[in-house]
């Protein structure tokens, strides 16, 4: 049952990132060319999700448990680390020069394009190497 949902939730998660927009990266990169030809369209859709995030997690955070887990995985981590800064300035160097992040991305595959499976191994590589570095380098 917990994988059904998880491909039930995935797929609806995926059908409404192509819904709003998410999968075209032409319009991501517009929505990131805040002095050019800006496209404001993604404020909304990014807007809508937080709106609802914070909602869901007021009510979500008062259960018990969760539904499909022993107890909520909730971050613990309050310091803003190098390694964090620098993950998030990869992350979103990535997403101005392609117009996509892992969610989109994958959802993007339905349409063949093979750009988007370049993009996609070029971020397992980057997931991989980060891996091995955290390895060897005996990093959580």
């Amino acid at each position: 049952m917990k994988n059904f949902c998880g491909l039930l939730f995935g797929l609806l998660f995926g059908f409404g990132l192509a819904v709003s927009g998410m999968t075209d990266t032409a319009k991501v990169i517009g929505f990131l060319d805040i002095f050019g030809q800006w496209v404001p369209d993604l404020l909304f859709v990014m807007g809508g999700a937080v709106c609802v995030s914070i909602i869901s997690f007021y009510f979500i955070l008062k259960r018990k448990q969760p539904i499909f887990e022993e107890i909520f995985h909730v971050p613990t981590q309050t310091i803003i680390s190098n390694p964090l800064l620098l993950g998030a300035a990869l992350f979103g160097i990535g997403w101005g020069i392609y117009g996509y992040c892992p969610g989109p991305a994958l959802a993007a595959t339905i349409y063949l394009h093979p750009s988007t499976f370049i993009f996609l191994s070029a971020m397992v590589v980057g997931m991989m190497v980060v891996h091995l570095y955290k390895k060897a380098a005996n990093i959580r």
